[in-house]
């Protein structure tokens, strides 16, 4: 499930999404049109007046009557530049806010249906490359709505106003001007069509050196136990070396498009300056007519400019927001049926009933495999690794989908049950529990984020957290690090087991819950674990045998399937089997010196 794979910009899905978003806030919206409408607006008339300004400085002389007119005329322009300045004021206020709360609706929507994707979406996908889509999807919505509602609305706003003024003076500019416009912006627009591939794949490079990055940092601890930084530094010197051939291939395209551009550009001027003059000599335009048409061509080459240069911005955020959408429109590999209701947890009894599984590499980890665990009853699993054990928790967790029958709690089939409660319903400490960059307390409390802070501080000591929490001037408020570094692995552990207290579910889920403690702290929290599988449905999965030998049911299993179970006494009755075997190992040791 992977989404390494780049796709290429989708502008009208991209266009959908961001407009159902945008049209969540209607007033915002028409605000922000309106602003324009009204900037471009006086854009367009406020030459008309410095026309008129302009003729009547050359005509007249300095008579009162002509300097009366002048003042008219200049408090005429001043009121057009004053209504202009208005909607910009207008436009900074309702665009802030419009962009803000959308952009926060994205984050939000982004970041819901992340979480919502499958485990296996979730380790089969770099987390930096995640992080960033997620942030590039809320990004990109502030360039998208900048480009069309103030770069290419606003200027085709200005360059229609433009042209229908000089076409009433003189329909020859008029037209000339609208080719040039027409001929200049389909020229950019076939000019950034092909050099789509290379923006996609800059975008792409960007990606893997993003991708890289986050896996390198993530692994900072196995780089340096190997001594492996300059071998890390070389493959990325590979990787950034390749964002570097596609960065300068779509650079070097946009400078031969700037020339292009700016060649047509200067023909065109001279061109319709020269049209001016002839029109001149005709006496069908002034010299007022000659400022009129410069500060047109002046402001319409810097907006058809502005055009061609938010092309490619435009694109690259659409190619941006992509990435994000492909995730958003990837179905969530785990999902809750259309009539799911809560599971209802009585007794905690727990059935697996024909139960075939395998991972994407389709081999069947379990086949037709059945088990049935009492309400209350604690149960451990035994066996080598890649026995199925921590499968079997997984499937519990409904982290996976079974291919074929059911998995039962008290009788009800957790794929009917919504996701949320049956995880509720358990409490799973795992084998490497991983925890936030946030305080202690907070990490304790994600157990239940209700619970109040002396709950936590109980729960804490329960699980003997208090003899390292105290160590630390900051106490409960110390801050773990990312995926608490900052702990020992015995600490993490003792966390995830608070976490667990603190929780209470009715079934609990051990997967070698003291792998990570020293003999001392694993007897202590032996006590901790033990008032906590009170009144519970309890699986526990390790390979240290003498932390489960008092279980009620030890369930021996070897390539998926059970082969033996009983109490620690009944197994070490038989002769010759597999959990005789481990036991000796461990009670023998592992290493004879003679």
């Amino acid at each position: 499930m992977s989404i390494e794979e780049k796709k290429p910009a989708r502008v009208g899905s991209v266009l959908r999404a961001y407009s159902k978003a945008t049209s969540k806030y209607p007033l915002l919206l028409t605000l922000s049109v309106i602003s324009v409408v009204i900037i471009e607006g006086a854009g367009v008339v406020s030459p008309l007046y410095l026309r008129q300004f302009i003729d009547l400085l050359s005509k007249s002389g300095r008579s009162f009557e002509a300097v009366q007119s002048l003042f008219y005329i200049l408090g005429a322009f001043a009121t057009v530049l004053f209504v202009g300045w208005l909607g910009q004021r207008i436009r900074m206020l309702a665009v802030t806010r419009i962009e803000a709360k959308v952009m926060t609706d994205l984050y939000q929507t982004a970041f819901d249906y992340l979480l919502g994707h499958s485990h296996e979406f979730f380790i089969s996908n770099f987390t930096g490359t995640l992080t960033r889509r997620v942030a590039r999807y809320a990004r990109s919505f502030e360039q998208v709505f900048d480009n069309l509602l103030f770069n290419f609305f606003s200027a085709f706003l200005f360059i229609f106003g433009a042209v229908g003024v000089l076409a009433l003076k003189s329909p020859l500019l008029g037209i000339g001007l609208l080719v040039w416009v027409v001929v200049f912006i389909y020229i950019q627009y076939r000019m950034m069509r092909s050099l789509k591939p290379l923006r996609t794949a800059r975008t792409e490079e960007d990606s893997r050196v993003t991708g890289f990055l986050s896996d390198a940092i993530l692994n900072h601890p196995t780089i340096t136990a190997f001594a492996a930084a300059p071998y890390e530094g070389s493959k990325f010197k590979e990787t950034i070396a390749r964002w570097y051939a596609a960065t300068r291939k779509v650079w070097d395209a946009d400078a031969w498009v700037y020339g292009v551009q700016g060649l047509f550009s200067l023909g065109i001027e001279m061109s319709l300056l020269a049209g001016a003059v002839v029109l001149w000599q005709r006496g069908i335009v002034t010299v007022g007519d000659f400022i009129l048409i410069q500060v047109y061509i002046l402001s319409l080459m810097d907006r058809v400019w502005g055009i061609g240069r938010n092309m490619r911005q435009l694109y690259d955020a659409f190619a941006d927001a992509t990435e994000m959408l492909d995730i958003l429109e990837l179905p969530q590999g785990i999902q809750d049926t259309s009539d799911a209701v809560s599971l209802q947890v009585r007794e905690g009894g727990i059935k697996f009933d024909r139960v075939r599984f395998e991972y994407l590499n389709d081999q069947a980890v379990l086949s037709n495999f059945n088990l049935e665990i009492k309400p209350r009853e604690k149960v451990a699993f035994i066996g080598s690794s890649g026995a199925g054990k921590t499968t079997i928790t997984k499937l519990l967790l409904r982290l996976y989908n079974i291919a074929e029958g059911t998995i039962s709690i008290d009788g009800q089939d957790i794929s009917q049950v919504t996701q949320e409660s049956l995880r509720s319903s358990i409490a799973f400490v795992p084998q490497e529990p991983l925890l936030f960059h946030r305080s202690l307390m907070e990490n304790i409390r994600y157990g239940r984020q209700d619970a109040t802070d002396e709950e936590v501080a109980k729960a804490a000591e329960q699980a003997h957290c208090l003899e390292f929490i105290s160590r630390y001037k900051d106490g409960f408020k110390t801050m773990v690090g990312e995926r608490g570094v900052k702990l020992s692995g015995g600490e993490r552990q003792r966390v995830a087991i608070a976490r667990a207290i603190l929780k209470n579910a009715p079934i609990l889920v051990l997967d070698e819950a003291t792998s990570s403690l020293d003999s001392e702290s694993e007897r202590l929290i032996q006590d901790a674990l033990l008032r906590l599988m009170k009144g519970k449905t309890v699986i526990a999965i390790a390979h240290r045998l003498s932390t489960v030998m008092n279980m009620d049911r030890l369930i021996v299993m070897e390539h998926g399937a059970v082969v033996l179970s009983g109490t620690h006494d009944e197994l070490l009755a038989h002769e010759s089997n597999l959990y005789k075997k481990l036991w000796d190992i461990q009670v023998g040791g592992f290493i004879r010196t003679d």
